[in-house]
């Protein structure tokens, strides 16, 4: 009798325990700063899915929705990777998890990652506690009805403690990212040729009031730009020349510091993505007529054309007091 009250007990915890299982995988609680999938994502996926992003001027769902919709408590890494293996390198409607998110934003433009870079942001989106946006607690809830967070925010302006050359790539990023949301918002909602003249009018102000808020001076500079005013000097096109050889042999593209007396300089690469080609890529193939009329029209100097993904075409340059 005894040891059947002790199975029935048993059973009974076990059994219950099994009905609490969360409705997400099991997650590292702490944010891995030093995962290279970190990085990776935020240097590549923040320019749409940035979790600063309000949820009325967010131009792609943040990465923090993307982990609640693949991810469920019998969701294997294995499994996840190869969702976003498949996901990322061919989009398509047939393929889309997040239906809602296709019929708001349209559907992701292909991304030539490599699968080494896909596998590490899957791996750090599984594994660990990623970033999310204010608003998505009350908005996620809402929509589904129960579920608690699952990432810390971050508040992503204060970075003067880190170090220069973390702190530089900060400020690039940010930059990069207020950027592409409005430049991929501008594509999704009007076309490429709005998006150029966005460009032409709004590029260099948002940048200007980027410096203004982090009190810095952020610049894009190119050797071959389109903007006369983004021509590289003597010394920024040896920095340029040396992003050039690591991106060719395949190297990683950390920061350049350069610091003096009371300064310090922060270079970091712009490469270029499948919305970048657009309006730089191969004249014939890529750049629509109608578009390479109005770059002619506005830019009649142009030299950022002919570029295909993944290759440098300049350089942040970043500069903020010690």
């Amino acid at each position: 009798m005894k040891y059947f009250i002790v199975t029935f007990v048993l059973f009974f915890v076990f059994s219950c325990q099994k009905k609490q299982k969360p409705s997400y995988a099991k997650v590292n609680s702490q944010v891995n700063s030093n995962h290279p999938g970190k990085s990776i994502m935020e240097k590549k996926c923040y320019v749409c899915h940035n979790p600063s992003a309000s949820h009325d001027n967010r131009i792609a769902p943040p990465m923090i929705a993307i982990k609640k919709h693949y991810i469920s408590s019998t969701t294997t890494k294995e499994e996840f990777t190869k969702e976003m293996q498949n996901w990322i390198q061919n989009p398509t409607i047939d393929r889309a998890k997040m239906k809602g998110a296709v019929r708001r934003f349209g559907i992701m433009p292909k991304q030539y990652y490599s699968k080494e870079d896909i596998k590490e942001i899957a791996e750090y989106m599984f594994e660990y506690e990623i970033e999310k946006p204010i608003w998505f607690d009350k908005h996620y809830n809402k929509k589904r009805g129960n579920g608690e967070g699952m990432g810390k925010h971050q508040q992503g302006n204060n970075f003067k403690n880190l170090p220069y050359d973390e702190r530089g790539l900060k400020y690039a990023l940010t930059t990069k990212a207020v950027l592409g949301k409005n430049l991929m918002g501008k594509i999704q909602k009007e076309g490429t040729l709005a998006a150029l003249k966005f460009c032409n009018i709004k590029a260099h102000p948002l940048t200007d009031s980027m410096s203004v808020m982090y009190k810095a001076t952020i610049k894009r500079i190119s050797d071959k730009p389109r903007n006369p005013k983004n021509l590289s000097n003597l010394e920024e096109s040896s920095y340029i020349n040396i992003f050039k050889e690591k991106i060719n042999s395949a190297k990683d593209s950390k920061p350049i510091v350069i610091e003096s007396t009371n300064n310090v300089k922060v270079y970091y690469p712009i490469k270029t993505n499948s919305m970048c080609i657009q309006c730089h890529g191969n004249k014939i193939s890529d750049i629509k007529t109608n578009v390479l009329a109005q770059i002619d029209k506005l830019y009649p100097k142009d030299m950022a054309t002919g570029y295909s993904t993944n290759q440098l075409r300049g350089i942040w340059s970043i500069t903020f007091k010690k």
